[in-house]
């Protein structure tokens, strides 16, 4: 009995699943026309981009000019400190 059953069971599910399903053919939805229409509908009345001037700029260029700014404020902070110290011992 146990012989019989199991693929009874099987054939059973498998035709369930069968009538359960559908097909549709997804080929006729996605024509190229009817796809691409509204993205360019929807482009036309976009402005054209700008150069963004921070972009341009060379982050190795840009670092450099942060490192030397930031040296020259070290250095007048140490000139400054040294002319502290000095006065100190006079």
């Amino acid at each position: 009995m146990k012989r019989i059953t199991l693929p009874a069971l099987a054939a059973l599910a498998s035709l369930g699943l069968a009538a359960c399903g559908s097909s549709t053919d997804a080929s006729e939805d996605a024509i190229a026309d009817n796809v691409e229409m509204p993205a360019d509908e929807a482009m036309a009345d976009t402005p054209e981009p700008v150069a963004d001037e921070d972009a341009l700029i060379d982050p190795v260029e840009a670092a450099t000019a942060e490192a030397e700014e930031n040296m020259d404020a070290l250095e007048a902070e140490a000139e400054g400190a040294a002319e502290d110290a000095e006065e100190a011992v006079q």
